[in-house]
């Protein structure tokens, strides 16, 4: 195990830097990197680590809406409230669709088996969009018209609505058919997630008023308190539906919006803590990637998937056709929307793993999404922001 991690820096690290040093994002160093050292390729990677790989990205997701929480100011987000709504919704909607008309086009397969891809390949990456908003927050780009804060915002609920329907569809290809709960679920999620987030928030920052303790016990004990809430997600889930991810998101936005100096001191610590969980995720998300369905994919693999983002673009336009928002914004919201990875590597197997017939075309489509859209997204807000977002000189 300690072989694997020592590997895992040395050689992510390495090609992280590489990557940088040609004008290319780091991650996609890290990606390959878990591809060479994962299990279908070299095989350097220990089961130990392999086995606790998804627990280990999600605390490294944890780690990032932490950070999109503290960095979120409310009064930005009530400029672009009814945007970043429709953007939680409509952009994933229309890609669904899409694969849902178009896959059984291309494979021959049932229109129930087009959902459970389209749902495979709709969300989209926040552990690649929201370090990269960020940052751009951070150095004045786009603040003026809140434009990373609604993407930022935007893409985590937009995982949850569409892991939302993966479920029902895949009940429904198990023969338990569709339940119109499952859809209702999608705000209560929401709702629910909010308020504990909030007001678990307000205790914090209560507390942490009354009681002296170090930033490093606080960063500690935001992070124990955000396990639980992805706990106490698993453990009501056959009862009611709440988001924990959405509830980490908000126990930040509470502690930022109350109590801003803190806040600030704790996104120091954080940003610390993401130069190792950034690594861990992202080579993770490589070593799972099944190179070995890519040798048959074809074309027609590659062109459902940039079909898909055709339609993911119209509707991030579409959400925000009424908005203040220029041409050149607009492009570029479309191409910060377009990056996947975590949720295609973390439920990309499992239609397999539950016999779906498609199964391994699912798989096989969510790994080339992977490798076409990361890319393309990082690349795209990398290289557009500077020229499509206006720049302001921030105040910290």
């Amino acid at each position: 195990m300690l072989f694997s991690l020592a590997l895992i820096l040395i050689l992510g690290f390495a090609l992280s830097g590489i990557l940088n040093k040609l004008n290319l994002p780091g991650l996609l160093g890290m990606i390959l990197t878990g591809v060479i050292l994962g299990p279908f390729v070299l095989n350097l990677i220990s089961p130990e680590i392999l086995n606790i790989s998804g627990d280990l990205r999600e605390i490294a997701l944890i780690v990032i809406l932490i950070r999109a929480g503290l960095s979120l100011d409310i009064r930005d987000l009530k400029k672009v409230g009814k945007q970043a709504v429709l953007m939680c919704f409509i952009p994933a909607t229309l890609e669904l669709t899409a694969v849902i008309i178009l896959a059984p086009i291309f494979f021959h397969i049932s229109y129930i088996e087009a959902a459970i891809m389209g749902t495979v390949l709709a969300a989209v990456s926040p552990a690649v969009v929201v370090p990269r908003m960020i940052n751009l927050m951070e150095r004045g780009y786009g603040n003026d018209k809140s434009i990373p804060q609604l993407i930022m915002a935007s893409s985590s609920v937009d995982d949850i609505y569409v892991i939302v329907l993966f479920t029902a569809f895949l009940g429904m290809y198990s023969g338990k058919g569709f339940e119109t709960s499952s859809l209702l679920s999608v705000p209560l999620s929401i709702v629910l997630g909010l308020l504990l987030g909030i007001l678990t928030g307000i205790v914090f920052i209560w507390v942490v008023k009354r009681l002296h303790m170090r930033d490093t016990v606080k960063v500690l004990i935001i992070l124990s308190i955000s396990f639980l809430f992805l706990t106490l997600e698993s453990y009501v889930k056959p009862t009611v539906s709440i988001s924990g991810l959405l509830a980490v998101m908000a126990l930040g936005g509470t502690i930022s919006e109350s109590y801003n100096v803190l806040a600030r001191r704790l996104m120091t610590k954080f940003s610390k803590i993401w130069v190792g969980a950034e690594i861990l995720l992202f080579v993770l998300v490589g070593a799972a990637v099944d190179i070995r369905y890519l040798a048959g994919a074809g074309l027609i693999s590659i062109l459902l998937v940039l079909c898909a983002l055709v339609f993911r673009i119209c509707g991030v336009n579409i959400c925000l056709l009424k908005s203040s928002l220029n041409k050149k914004e607009r492009l570029f919201c479309s191409i910060a929307y377009l990056p996947k990875a975590t949720v295609q590597a973390a439920i990309g197997a499992i239609p397999l793993q539950k016999g779906v017939e498609s199964g391994n075309t699912i798989l096989t489509v969510a790994v080339l999404a992977i490798i076409i859209t990361a890319p393309l997204g990082a690349i795209g807000i990398d290289y557009t922001h500077k020229k499509f977002l206006n720049h302001a000189a921030t105040n910290s």
